[in-house]
């Protein structure tokens, strides 16, 4: 790793290589004259803390966290926002007097990309989120926090979508079924399962899908994905992938540690046309 004199940040992951994340903080930091070094930081699966200690020597003021690491860096960090304490996980770190800071900035980029980019609002709208797994326990928090009518988590093995339902108790009564319990429609359905990578479809009922419903894949892809796919030709709103929830929480994060928020329309335009 070599880094120049300009204040020092990073992406971390295995594999690395592909990561968006150098071209939107480089745009980022042009566009509010900040003067800092991005880039990918590939990291061998187990040697994370050792890397992160090696961050620390070298004066490293930040890095981006992605899959497999999220879960260590939240073990890592010696303060957690409460974001990332209920998140159970960490994908921003700030490396400031030896101490380690820890956020997660999922929830909020997926937030902001369907408020901000797509009108949607979620105050008293019945939301359905498939998946219980890290990526949904990311950004649950944020969507509670909008106030939206229900939240139903469906998935495949009912016991995981109902220890999320546990882990958020005291912030909002979630229901938890399993994929064959859906029996109506709703206002917004989120897919936070990976079977948008295999080009596969999550084993649940059209009747879940109507005329006002919005259709949020939290993986994104130059073609339409499988999930999107399938809602629009149930007839749904509209779908939207997930590359605008990455241009969001990459703001986020360099809000943290700039103490400035980008604007994200124009990257978020470049990386559709490049995507």
């Amino acid at each position: 790793m070599s880094f120049n004199s300009k204040a020092k940040y990073g992406v971390v992951g295995n594999p690395v290589a592909h990561s968006k994340s150098p071209v939107i903080h480089q745009s980022f930091a042009s566009q509010t004259q900040q003067e800092l070094e991005y880039v990918p930081l590939l990291v061998e699966l187990d040697h994370f803390n050792q890397a992160v200690a090696d961050f620390v020597a070298e004066g490293v003021s930040g890095v981006n966290v992605t899959v497999p690491f999220k879960e260590q860096a939240w073990a890592a960090a010696t303060h957690l926002s409460k974001q990332a304490r209920l998140a159970g996980a960490v994908n921003t770190l700030s490396f400031k007097n030896g101490e380690i800071f820890g956020d997660n900035t999922d929830g909020i980029g997926l937030v902001n990309d369907l408020k901000n980019n797509h009108r949607f609002d979620f105050a008293n709208k019945s939301v359905l989120i498939l998946g219980a797994g890290g990526a949904v326990r990311g950004v649950l928090g944020p969507i509670i926090l909008e106030s939206p009518a229900s939240i139903t988590i469906a998935n495949r093995t009912l016991q995981k979508a109902q220890q999320l339902k546990s882990i958020f108790a005291d912030d909002f009564s979630i229901n938890a079924v399993g994929f064959d319990d859906l029996i109506t429609s709703y206002d917004l359905i989120i897919n936070g399962t990976s079977a948008s990578l295999n080009n596969e479809l999550p084993p649940i009922p059209d009747l879940v899908v109507n005329s006002n419903s919005f259709l949020y894949d939290m993986m994104y892809s130059k073609q339409i994905t499988t999930f999107n796919a399938w809602g629009a030709s149930l007839g749904a709103r509209e779908t939207v992938d997930g590359l605008g929830m990455l241009v969001e929480q990459a703001a986020e994060a360099f809000k943290i540690w700039r103490g400035v928020r980008p604007l994200t329309d124009v990257i978020y335009h470049q990386l559709r046309q490049s995507n």
